[in-house]
């Protein structure tokens, strides 16, 4: 299995949108075969940090995902309006 952690820096005014996006992402996400867990989440000492956190089943699946329509859409937005960051775990 994959464990992604994508963070997320957004400042206040676009804030708003990049979680929208987040949310479309997750939900599509959710549908996704191999998709074993995501969620996303806003820490609670830092405004302007989110993270997204992801489970996929294998390589190939995330793979597919990373080539979805849903994906390139979303995540364009996002790294439009925010810092990311990625990092990967194989368990």
């Amino acid at each position: 299995m994959l464990r992604l952690n994508c963070f997320i820096k957004v400042d206040a005014h676009h804030k708003g949108e990049v979680l929208e996006a987040a949310r479309r992402l997750t939900t599509a996400s959710l549908l996704q075969q191999g998709c074993i867990a995501y969620d996303i989440f806003e820490s609670a000492t830092r405004p302007d940090v989110m993270m997204i956190c992801e489970t996929w089943a294998d390589d190939s699946a995330l793979k597919a995902h990373s080539e979805s329509e849903v994906f390139e859409k979303e995540v364009g937005l996002m790294r439009s309006l925010a810092e990311m960051k990625l990092e990967t775990f194989e368990f």
